[in-house]
């Protein structure tokens, strides 16, 4: 489910992180699901929150956009508090769910026109087809989105995020259930999004993910943050590696290309060399 905030235009102040977090916490009833969290995400960075199922993160995506409360802690977006000027900081953001939330009746170009005039942007066509070109979505503007592939869906998805300018744009685990393919394009527009200029925060249970894009990462543990910074530092926490030998077993795909070879002309060469290998082994 996709949740998309009003995105009326608001000044931000320039002082400080985009985002800050003091002592989140949050529970409901008797299960304690944030328990001290902290962090800052600089303006116009990547930010990873990595985490199990049930770690916390989308709890922690959803009070810094306004939709739930916190129990304790202080939380600004944009230098707008989230408990006193929700207001101000739901104008400065837009926030992206697991899952694309588009309409495929109608095609890529009318989404993007909809949300522009649901959210009153002058000139919502124009917009639509910036949008288009910026996102590599222009020849299949007029294609009914139920045509689209995953990645497809998902670039749109983030497109009709993106209109209002936010400031800050939360991806709550934005390729699951994409893809490999599919997982590059997304991971290739986030990185456009930071480019040009807007905060990305990102909740993941892929470590590659985090890897190919966060400048900073912050692993959320039981309800804590227990490690925060850049992969450079994160990876200084483990000792130097130790190069041993290791044995390779041949594996499938070494089989497979070693019978066909790459134009299918070895065969012959090695069933030779199995046979050989067989009579070896019978005459021992």
């Amino acid at each position: 489910m996709k949740v998309r905030l009003d995105s009326q235009t608001t000044a931000h102040q320039d002082l400080g992180p985009a985002i800050h977090v003091r002592g989140l916490e949050k529970s409901y009833k008797k299960l304690e699901v944030l328990r001290g969290v902290d962090f800052d995400v600089a303006r116009g960075s990547i930010f990873a929150l990595l985490g199990s199922n049930g770690a916390g993160k989308t709890t922690v995506v959803k009070i810094l956009s306004t939709l739930l409360n916190a129990d304790a802690g202080t939380v600004s977006v944009n230098g707008f508090d989230v408990a006193t000027q929700a207001a101000a900081v739901r104008g400065s953001i837009s926030l992206t769910g697991q899952f694309a939330a588009v309409d495929e009746i109608v095609n890529g170009r009318e989404n993007l026109v909809l949300v522009a005039k649901l959210r009153r942007v002058k000139d919502p066509g124009r917009i639509a087809d910036e949008l288009l070109d910026r996102f590599g979505l222009t020849d299949a503007a007029a294609r009914k989105v139920s045509t689209y592939s995953g990645g497809m869906r998902r670039r749109l998805d983030v497109a009709m995020s993106l209109i209002g300018n936010p400031l800050v744009i939360f991806l709550d685990e934005p390729t699951t259930g994409l893809d490999p393919q599919a997982r590059i394009e997304v991971w290739r527009t986030v990185k456009e999004l930071a480019e040009h200029g807007t905060t990305v925060l990102l909740t993941t249970q892929q470590l590659d993910e985090a890897e190919q894009l966060a400048d900073q990462i912050a692993i959320l543990h039981e309800g804590r943050i227990i490690v925060n910074g850049t992969l450079s530092k994160l990876k200084q926490l483990l000792p130097p590696a130790k190069v041993e030998y290791i044995e390779k077993l041949p594996t499938l795909e070494d089989v497979f290309f070693a019978i066909v070879g790459d134009d299918g002309n070895n065969r012959d060469d090695v069933a030779r060399t199995a046979s050989s290998a067989r009579t070896q082994k019978e005459s021992r």
